[in-house]
């Protein structure tokens, strides 16, 4: 790892990272968050009984939208042609959650760990949204980077996690 931050110009203000010298290369990140609730809450959600309507798909396009929108969010951040999102949720039952994965994709010079992290924030608000009228005391946690690979700092895989096979 470096030792120097790269959003900090030389007169110690916020700047953008100039990537027009980095390679393009095909990237992905992949980011895991959750949420958790009342197991009532989780019965009404998976029996899609939720009256705002269905929650997963509304919340898998929140996500998805979130991603493309990253810049508009994060200041530092550029905009970038994604060529892939993809959102998944998995039932906890045992712990009353529901776990939300965001995969996002792009051929690059910067990578997008970011639209990655936002896609899940996005994901999760959009369940607590749709759902607080029955719900307020749900907790959202842990958004956290699962992987990231390409570009020239090549691959990183969160130790302890299980990458989810499609």
């Amino acid at each position: 790892m470096e030792n120097q931050l790269t959003h900090i110009g030389k007169q110690g203000r916020a700047k953008m990272v100039d990537v027009s010298a980095k390679a393009e290369t095909n990237r992905t990140a992949i980011a895991r968050g959750w949420i958790a609730m009342r197991p009532e809450t989780l019965k009404l959600i998976t029996d899609k009984e939720i009256t705002k309507g269905d929650v997963l798909a509304v919340a898998q396009v929140a996500g998805i939208m979130a991603a493309k929108r990253t810049p508009d969010l994060i200041p530092m951040c550029h905009p970038l042609l994604l060529s892939g999102i993809d959102i998944d949720f998995r039932f906890d039952y045992e712990n009353s959650k529901i776990e939300i994965e965001s995969t996002v994709n792009l051929s690059g010079a910067t990578g997008v760990e970011m639209e990655a992290l936002t896609a899940v924030s996005a994901a999760a608000l959009t369940i607590y949204d749709m759902c607080k009228a029955v719900d307020r005391a749900m907790v959202i946690g842990d958004i956290r980077l699962i992987l990231k690979d390409g570009g020239k700092s090549g691959r990183f895989v969160r130790e302890g996690e299980q990458l989810w096979l499609k």
